[in-house]
């Protein structure tokens, strides 16, 4: 069974349009599973090229992360909302926290979950969180996770676990990531590591 396509009709550019392009882009997605410093994750393209880092900030009250391109200028902050039923997360264009500068939110479509099924609505959406832009389901444990269109069938992006005796040797995780054409990569990655994040603490409750 083939799987399906998404039939994006225009790019849908959500951090930036030079992100999204007319190809299947693959991302590599390295993170350090043991890592207390900054930069726990690090993306790049088949070639190896660097094309974005996730700055941590340990020890705060509540999980924040900056995803920054490769020239280190920061694209969205990653806040986790405290008190929500939900696991929210907030994504903030740049460095902001400020509400008028809300890019998209990300939120369990229910408390008790076996597999993982998430909801992204854009900042743009008015249905009041009625209807998700998009949605991610499947095991984060197996990074076997896909990212839908909205309530449709379009995968608009799909993950893939890639074992290797030295990456889990050298205390690291590594997973590849298909964004389809037109998609925004970069939204994509950070929809990634708000994953990590919610499942970071299940782990911890765990």
């Amino acid at each position: 069974m083939s799987q399906p396509v998404s039939q994006m009709p225009q790019s849908a550019a959500i951090i930036g349009p030079q992100y999204c392009v007319p190809q299947v882009v693959d991302l590599a997605i390295v993170r350090k599973v043991m890592s207390l410093t900054d930069g726990s994750f690090v993306v790049t393209d088949v070639n190896d090229n660097i094309l974005f880092k996730v700055k941590g900030r340990l020890f705060s009250i509540h999980d924040r992360r900056v995803l920054i391109d490769a020239a280190g200028n920061p694209l969205v902050t990653l806040t986790e909302k405290i008190m929500s039923a939900h696991d929210r997360w907030q994504a903030f264009r740049g460095e902001s926290t400020d509400p008028k500068d809300l890019m998209f939110t990300v939120k369990r479509s229910s408390m008790i979950q076996l597999k993982t099924k998430l909801h992204v609505f854009l900042s743009t959406n008015t249905t009041n969180e009625h209807v998700c832009d998009f949605r991610i389901e499947g095991s984060w444990f197996e990074r076997s996770c896909v990212v839908y269109a909205g309530e449709s069938n379009n995968v608009v992006a799909q993950m893939h676990k890639k074992h290797s005796v030295q990456s889990v040797l050298l205390g690291k995780d590594k997973f590849m990531v298909t964004v389809y054409p037109n998609v925004d990569y970069a939204f994509v990655t950070a929809l990634i590591v708000i994953l990590d994040g919610i499942n970071k603490e299940d782990q911890d409750e765990g």
